[in-house]
């Protein structure tokens, strides 16, 4: 990119915004571009989803898989190009960037085997929280993925739960749940992707109204890619995520929530993840609750979800997942008030 179009694109763009609407639009483009290339490439391998393997499925014809691979490609290539022009003279990738694009990375891998393989459900735990683990070690003035401390709501300002020893596994045991509530609403055409693109949206604006330019570069890259992917998993869907695309997005979305939100207000740094996750959250919270009084195992995969529900309902496709979008976007709405208000 010369540096006449940079200075042009910069001069378009609000100050503050101009380095992440950039990274945005370039994640989107490689995006929307890469997905078909991918499905294909699914087709090829046999990485399709058969609507027959169980009741849960509602499609009527077999899918491709793996579009987390374009989802991955469009934030890396993003950050690759926007970052070292945001950095000129400092530390363009941070060692926790580093670590959570490299891991982020294997965990797409990951997905896309298990998208063949169907691994069981310990298997898949056990690796999200050991990518959870792994990601804390990595680590500079720059950010760390690591809640060390929280605020005490209701508490005068200041007022910190240090964790001490407790940082790691309460971190991990986070990662873990983002990621896998991304994947488990990953059941309806479109719907995963919106959340996160409303969801990295909100980051965006969190990262850049508290003074972390980064973090809201990184968020916006992840949010332009989702919409990019969006274009071709939007009812009725050409291609799904599959659990390399979930795993991606909920990864990273909990990674720079800790590094970001989590720190912008210490007196609600508990509420503003349950905001802005709050639609994977609830419907997490909401399956195990109904499973558990049925007497079945959490981990057994039913017709529980919100997004069953309201199918079961009557509603359609579309409907369904705009009235989730609907409740993701005013939980973040609610969110960006908390923080702006502190």
């Amino acid at each position: 990119m010369s540096s006449h179009l940079w200075a042009a694109i910069q001069d378009a763009l609000p100050k503050g915004l101009r380095y992440p609407i950039v990274a945005g639009l370039i994640a989107l483009a490689i995006s929307w571009i890469l997905t078909p290339h991918v499905r294909n490439l699914a087709i090829q391998k046999g990485a399709v989803d058969d609507p027959n393997r169980d009741d849960r499925r509602i499609h009527k014809e077999p899918l491709p898989r793996w579009g987390g691979l374009a989802i991955y490609a469009g934030i890396v290539v993003a950050l690759l190009v926007v970052l070292p022009f945001a950095y000129p003279k400092t530390e363009i990738f941070p060692p926790y960037l580093i670590a959570m694009l490299v891991i982020a990375g294997g965990l797409v891998l990951i997905g896309a085997l298990d998208d063949l393989y169907q691994y069981k459900a310990k298997v898949q735990a056990i690796l999200l929280l050991l990518a959870g683990v792994a990601i804390q070690f990595f680590g500079n003035s720059t950010g760390r993925v690591q809640i060390n401390s929280l605020g005490i709501p209701f508490s005068g300002p200041g007022t910190y739960l240090l964790l001490g020893a407790a940082a790691i596994p309460l971190t991990a045991f986070y990662l873990f749940v983002v990621t896998k509530t991304m994947d488990t609403i990953d059941g309806v055409d479109g719907l995963a992707a919106g959340i996160a693109a409303i969801t990295a949206s909100t980051l965006m604006i969190i990262g850049v109204y508290s003074g972390q330019p980064r973090v809201g570069i990184v968020a916006a890259a992840i949010a332009g890619s989702a919409i990019g992917f969006l274009k071709h998993n939007y009812n009725p869907a050409k291609i799904i995520m599959g659990t390399g695309g979930a795993y991606v997005l909920g990864f990273m979305l909990a990674c720079i929530s800790i590094v970001g939100a989590l720190k912008t207000a210490a007196a609600v740094s508990l509420l503003i993840p349950v905001l802005v996750f709050g639609v994977p959250i609830f419907d997490a919270f909401f399956v195990i609750t109904r499973r558990i009084l049925s007497g079945q195992p959490i981990t057994q995969a039913d017709k529980r979800h919100l997004h069953h529900t309201l199918l079961g309902k009557g509603l359609s496709q579309r409907q369904t997942v705009w009235v989730l979008y609907l409740a993701a976007a005013t939980l973040c709405a609610v969110a960006l008030f908390v923080v702006r208000s502190k």
